[in-house]
């Protein structure tokens, strides 16, 4: 295949597809999308029109089977993401569908098992991005923390801080699921950088705001937290402490929190910052070389893969399972009171 063309078709253009994944695909030599569906027939060709995509289709079933595609990017809600990957890898497709991985575990480990089955296909999720310069550079300076203590992680905003703000997919667990504000995504970092899972979680959230108007007209109920705090334990006695917030005031905040018994590591999101301290030490300034920071390569490591055999590590479904089998014990625990859930 290195030297034939790739033809790709995608499922769903939404904001981070058209920003991110059509420019940069259509910058790769070799490369062209064939094909595309949005959620109706006016919007997919607006984004065919906008990107000189030449096949137009009415439903996503028609990229997923069409003869001249051989790869399948999913940028839809998470409930569709398990029922898109798994037709499309039963088609022989590739795929390379949007985090977060589905709406709710049992979708997930589908795909995974729907992967396993074809271990000749690509089958990636869009890795969580913030940290791609840094995780290196993370990884590289966990051993001079000593044993681990704590791990907190903290991002919080005001976009859901005033109740006339429209009711969001984010919001329907009909279209996200599980997913609660940032969780999976901060986890994905957590977890490529320690490679391990705590032994339990428990949870607490709020929804603040019951009800919030539809940009369509009428009004829905908000299903998903609008604040969510999560507490666990490694089995090394580590602590994790997570705390999410949609309605939090004035700046936002992003940061995780790498506490050990020599040191630790603070990496502002925010900023994009990572900054080391030692006991009884000030704060310093990492700085991250040239060659340590991976940046965004989502789409280039897609079509490596495809093309050379290279493997997924950014991010292959075995992870994407993790992280949702992490995100669907805090939505149980909080579903139940606050009950402590092993994983």
């Amino acid at each position: 295949m290195a030297n034939s063309t790739l033809r790709i078709g995608i499922v769903g253009a939404g904001a981070n597809t058209r920003a991110k994944h059509l420019p940069l695909l259509q910058r790769i030599p070799g490369v062209e999308v064939v094909m595309v569906a949005n959620r109706s027939m006016a919007s997919t060709q607006a984004v065919a029109g906008e990107y000189g995509i030449p096949g137009a289709a009415r439903h996503w079933r028609e990229v997923v089977t069409a003869p001249n595609v051989e790869a399948v990017v999913i940028g839809t809600w998470p409930y569709l993401h398990a029922e898109v990957t798994c037709a499309a890898l039963a088609a022989g497709k590739h795929v390379l569908t949007e985090a977060r991985m589905a709406a709710q575990l049992a979708q997930a480990e589908t795909m995974l098992a729907a992967a396993q089955a074809r271990p000749q296909l690509v089958a990636q999720i869009v890795p969580a991005p913030m940290s791609l310069d840094f995780d290196a550079a993370i990884a590289d300076r966990l051993p001079a923390l000593g044993a681990l203590r704590e791990v907190c992680v903290t991002q919080t905003g005001g976009a859901y801080a005033d109740a006339a703000v429209p009711l969001g997919w984010s919001q329907e667990f009909a279209l996200s699921g599980v997913n609660t504000l940032m969780l999976g995504i901060n986890y994905e970092m957590v977890l490529r950088w320690l490679g391990e899972d705590p032994a339990w979680v428990q949870a607490d959230a709020a929804v603040f705001t019951a009800r919030r108007t539809r940009d369509e007209g009428g009004e829905g109920a908000v299903e998903i937290p609008e604040s969510l705090s999560v507490m666990g334990r490694y089995a090394t006695g580590a602590r994790l402490i997570m705390h999410f917030s949609g309605v939090e005031p004035g700046l936002p905040r992003h940061e995780i929190r790498l506490n050990g018994e020599r040191g630790a590591l603070r990496f502002d999101l925010a900023a994009q910052q990572l900054w080391q301290s030692q006991l009884g030490r000030a704060e310093t300034l990492v700085g991250v070389p040239p060659e340590q920071r991976r940046g965004w390569r989502v789409e280039e490591d897609f079509v490596a893969s495809i093309r050379e055999g290279a493997p997924v590590r950014l991010t292959d479904f075995a992870t994407g399972v993790r992280y949702m089998r992490l995100t669907e014990a805090v939505w149980r625990s909080w579903s139940e009171g606050g009950a402590r859930l092993a994983l």
